[in-house]
């Protein structure tokens, strides 16, 4: 197997809105009690009875970005899959960002322009 999906988000601009609608309809319990106010849907507690799934985030975009839903691939080293996914055909769309001390991430672009992100494990 190539490099896992290792993370989902769900971006757009009323975070509550999102956060309920999603809790309702697949049972996520989601945790925004962090200093980003983001809406971690963790694995633990989320996934199904064979131990399947991964974890993801909600959370609230600027106000002029019509905001996105995306997965994360796990990378050793972001710069350099953002550098091959601009060699493929893609397009930077940010990063790398420093977004923490242990969380490095970037998104791009596909040839078709979906989001995708990378997160450096």
């Amino acid at each position: 197997m190539g490099r896992p999906v290792v993370h989902f988000e769900i971006v757009g601009q009323d975070q509550q809105r999102l956060t309920d609608y999603y809790s309702r309809l697949f049972g996520w319990d989601v945790d925004a009690d962090n200093p980003m106010n983001y809406g971690i849907v963790p694995r633990e507690g989320n996934t199904a009875e064979d131990g399947t799934g991964i974890g993801g985030g909600i959370a609230a975009g600027p106000s002029d970005y019509p905001g996105h839903v995306t997965f994360y691939v796990g990378v050793p080293d972001v710069e350099a899959a953002l550098a091959r996914a601009e060699e493929l055909g893609g397009r930077r769309t940010m990063g790398p960002e420093q977004v923490s001390d242990e969380i490095e991430i970037g998104m791009f672009a596909d040839p078709e322009g979906h989001q995708v992100g990378v997160v450096r494990v």
